[in-house]
């Protein structure tokens, strides 16, 4: 039976390129370490991780495909604090009426989503 989202991965041909950004710009905490594999955030509930993989080359041809969600209690702040250290967006801020978005893209292209629900 499956039982609930464990871990989305984001694969590269070197993990070395991906995690500084994860890491410190946008400030998840390293969970996990091995050789060409990193957990980000608490190993024991949902959480994104990082990789090496022998099949990815370069950046990603259709970054759309895969978003990743990552959940803040401030996406305003986290947008502008995001963009002066130089992110890259590509949907500014928006209100979907029960959840505001914003979408950004990592140093691949790979896409990631800023969500605050509305409570």
């Amino acid at each position: 039976m499956i039982k609930r989202l464990r871990v989305s991965s984001i694969w590269s041909e070197d993990l070395n390129k991906l995690l500084p950004f994860y890491r410190d710009v946008l400030g998840l905490p390293v969970g996990l370490e091995t050789p060409g594999f990193v957990l980000l955030g608490d190993p024991d509930t949902p959480a994104v991780a990082l990789g090496t993989h022998s099949e990815v080359r370069g950046r990603a041809s259709d970054p759309a495909r895969h978003i990743v969600g990552l959940e803040t209690d401030d996406i305003a702040k986290e947008c502008r604090r995001l963009k002066d250290a130089g992110v890259e967006f590509v949907e500014d801020l928006k209100d979907f009426g029960n959840v505001w978005v914003a979408t950004f893209k990592d140093p691949e292209g790979n896409l990631l989503q800023l969500l605050q629900f509305h409570r």
